[in-house]
């Protein structure tokens, strides 16, 4: 597509200043009838991406953030693993599984490797061939015994791998690639229940977005919030604290954590909290939290 075509698109998107150089077309398939929406960024160094979509809702800038800033996404997922155990096993109850479902055919894996394997040592046998060759027509006279022995053999071991690859390419031809779970089990085709999987995956998200808010609360008052935000969030969410209850309020009060600076970022988001109004689910009782002096933390866990 021409440079002329191209036009400077900027915006704020998610909290992130964006800029992209894109175009904006409609183009058609199937002899006119499908539709699509191809947005195309054109970078510096005169490189063009085309991107597909069907959405028709976004505007060019929002296609191009949501398709060229997806390392956000892959960024969250990687943090939920690691941090919230987003892949673990929570569930062992099964229920069943659609039979017809396709999957690779395991037989045909089990072929493909063995033909890489036999590929390999065809590789080899015909390098060592030619080395042997190239040895002998340097050092021996050409009619040698030796050298017209060593040769055979390596030719031998050479046409029957050929031979080797050849029937393991016949045979894969006739595999299909995918065939139905239930050929490639051959038994009861069972699931772990996805119920109780998709509740704590939600939960987990949840207090994912919590943590994320807290982070962006603290930002003003923590100089790293960008690099050390989450961390300081979990120190504080795992620290030591002592509940209060009265008649209108259930007071949190936490412990100082590693260092004055943290702690008083903590102590102001806090006080930030505290701004918003929040009932304790269930009763009617305000939350209020703070963070205690280390003598008084002292006092509270030796009483």
């Amino acid at each position: 597509m021409a440079r002329s075509g191209f036009a400077l698109h900027e915006g704020v998107i998610d909290g992130c200043t964006v800029s992209y150089m894109l175009a904006d077309q409609g183009i058609r398939f199937l002899a006119g009838k499908l539709r699509l929406r191809q947005v195309t960024r054109l970078r510096e160094d005169s490189h063009q991406t085309p991107v597909l979509t069907s959405r028709r809702d976004l505007s060019a800038l929002e296609v191009a953030f949501r398709m060229f800033e997806r390392w956000r996404q892959e960024n969250f997922f990687k943090y939920l693993r690691e941090e919230y155990a987003l892949d673990a096993l929570v569930d062992y109850d099964v229920v069943p599984d659609n039979p017809t479902r396709d999957v690779p055919n395991p037989k045909r894996i089990e072929m493909t490797v063995k033909l890489q394997q036999v590929r390999a040592e065809f590789e080899r046998l015909t390098a060592d061939y030619g080395a042997e060759a190239f040895m002998h027509a340097e050092h021996v006279s050409p009619t040698s015994r030796d050298t017209k022995r060593a040769q055979g053999q390596l030719a031998r071991r050479i046409r029957e791998a050929f031979d080797r690859i050849t029937e393991l390419e016949r045979k894969r031809k006739t595999m299909p690639v995918r065939i139905p779970v239930s050929d490639a089990v051959g038994k009861d085709i069972v699931k772990l229940d996805p119920e109780r999987k998709l509740l704590t995956n939600l939960v987990k998200m949840v207090a994912y977005q919590a943590e994320s808010d807290l982070v962006h609360l603290v930002a003003p008052y923590y100089r790293r919030a960008a690099d050390e935000g989450r961390t300081l969030i979990q120190s504080a969410l795992a620290a030591p604290a002592d509940i209060e209850v009265n008649t209108n309020e259930l007071r949190v009060f936490l412990a100082p954590l590693s260092s004055p600076h943290r702690t008083r970022a903590i102590s102001a988001l806090c006080q930030e909290l505290n701004r918003r109004p929040t009932i304790f689910p269930g009763s009617r009782l305000h939350l209020k939290f703070a963070v205690t002096s280390r003598k008084t933390a002292q006092e509270r866990t030796n009483s």
